[in-house]
């Protein structure tokens, strides 16, 4: 494949090759292998030879039954498939990402892509999930599941961000570094194959959901869930519960409580009598981007509920909050410039509203992070 798809043999290219793979997928497989010409150190992703030919072969059999599944694949496969795409996202989320530098993110530089091959610095890690390895090298993983929060919420909210679609525990990994101002570990993030980017408006509206959600106001959800995804009071409890993992008479009284053994039972009776169909039917009637944001979100409560934390799901809902106030806050700050200066009497009285809402949830935020600092100096965890 090398010879086919570059002109060179693998010798020619690197002067040692690991020919087991480190890792392997239903796409591709990732080996090691040294540059010949440096010297350097890399992982060389190989697309599965065959795997071309297959596709069209199995995105029509997925016709038959999920029409909205089917659409999906045809749009984001091709997409997986294109190797050299993928290293453009790479760099652009590198890029992105460079700006915010308190984040602990760390994205494998991209030396060179083709259709079918890739090869990037080899950056590795252990998986979000080795809670042996995060606790014998003093990696809190409440930072963990905050440090991840903060990524994926930027990635959705952050003003021309580019949103990873497939952050499960194998696209992520987690690396001890002590030469870092505040964390003392990187997050690694993996295969960027499967980028999407949010509309403003959409992001805006998505916010002022999850906002509503936080607070439990039904009514304020009922509204921007009809203009995130066209949902209508019938389908809002159970696209309610679609969207936050949650059974939808938690969410009248408190989103950030962590899910007891009976919710969870609760959820999994209601999939077996029939709810599941109910969701796989309204999953086809909403825009497919909303469908990648909650793959988006299912996979990272997953991720953060496998760390098993000790403040639970509380730090987590904050940290979006503050996200989803920042979204608002820039939204109404923008409206208010349409108007004028912001310098005008009506105008400041308005920025100050704005400004104050902002607060409130930011407020909260410090206030619990302090008390988390206090705990930890006091050895409380």
């Amino acid at each position: 494949m090398f010879r086919r798809d570059i002109g060179e043999d693998i010798s020619d290219i690197f002067s040692e090759f690991e020919p087991e793979p480190i890792g392997a997928a239903s796409l591709a497989q990732v080996h090691l292998a040294t540059v010949r010409e440096t010297g350097q150190k890399v992982a060389v992703k190989v697309q599965h030879p065959a795997l071309a030919e297959w596709a069209n072969l199995d995105l029509s059999l997925t016709k038959y039954d999920l029409e909205w599944l089917s659409s999906e694949m045809e749009f984001s496969l091709p997409q997986e498939l294109d190797f050299e795409l993928e290293g453009n996202n790479a760099r652009r989320a590198k890029e992105y990402f460079s700006h915010i530098p308190e984040l602990p993110l760390v994205i494998p530089d991209v030396l060179w892509a083709k259709k079918r091959i890739l090869v990037m610095e080899n950056v590795s890690g252990h998986r979000p999930d080795d809670l042996k390895y995060l606790d014998s090298n003093g990696i809190d993983r409440d930072e963990v599941s905050a440090a991840l929060a903060r990524i994926f919420n930027e990635m959705i909210f952050g003003n021309n961000a580019p949103l990873h679609c497939d952050p499960h525990g194998g696209n992520i990994a987690i690396r001890k570094n002590t030469h870092r101002r505040g964390a003392n570990f990187d997050v690694i993030l993996y295969d960027h194959g499967l980028y999407r980017d949010i509309d403003i408006e959409l992001r805006r509206s998505y916010a002022k959901l999850w906002l509503a959600v936080i607070d439990a106001d039904v009514p304020r959800m009922r509204k921007y869930a009809k203009e995130v995804a066209g949902i209508n009071d019938e389908q809002f409890p159970l696209f309610a519960s679609a969207i936050t993992g949650r059974d939808y008479r938690v969410l009248t009284k408190s989103v950030a409580a962590t899910r007891t053994e009976e919710e969870k039972k609760n959820i999994n009776d209601a999939l077996g009598d029939g709810m599941l169909q109910q969701l796989v039917q309204l999953l086809g009637q909403v825009p497919r981007i909303i469908l990648l944001i909650l793959k988006t979100n299912d996979l990272t409560r997953s991720l953060d509920e496998n760390l098993h934390t000790k403040q639970g799901p509380v730090r987590t809902f904050l940290i979006l909050a503050r996200y989803c106030s920042r979204t608002v806050f820039e939204e109404q700050v923008e409206e208010l410039q349409k108007r004028g200066s912001l310098f005008w009497p009506r105008n400041m009285l308005g920025l100050l509203g704005a400004w104050l809402g902002y607060f409130r949830v930011e407020a909260k935020l410090e206030a619990f992070e302090l008390w988390l600092s206090a705990k930890r100096v006091v050895g409380m965890t």
